[in-house]
């Protein structure tokens, strides 16, 4: 039977990971909403006389969405950083494990 403390972890688990989903959702919507935004900024004709509008429209858009991603992607992931620590450390080991597999293949002959 499983404590209450493993369920506890196991709720926050799943909870966090359909955070982390949604975020990947919205990051692909965004994506969606700014290519046809741009390609809307594209097809206005030069004589449309709502030009200016519609380029000041959609870039306030594009504008405060990036904000919000950039937000939304900080709460998910609560400032981890893609190069942490741990990484550097796990890979400077790693480098530090090929080259000695290295040294020890290229011995001269005596």
């Amino acid at each position: 039977m499983a404590s209450k403390e493993d369920i506890n972890k196991y709720s926050k688990a799943k909870e966090r990971v359909k955070h982390v989903k949604m975020f990947y959702l919205h990051l692909v919507g965004y994506f969606i909403v700014v290519v046809l935004l741009l390609y809307n900024v594209y097809i206005l004709g030069e004589n449309n006389p709502y030009k200016d509008f519609f380029l000041w429209f959609n870039s306030i858009i594009i504008i405060a969405w990036t904000v919000f991603i950039i937000l939304h992607g900080r709460w998910v992931f609560k400032g981890k950083t893609f190069f942490s620590k741990s990484w550097e450390d796990k890979k400077a080991r790693e480098f530090l494990e090929k080259q000695k597999d290295k040294d020890d293949n290229t011995k001269i002959w005596e």
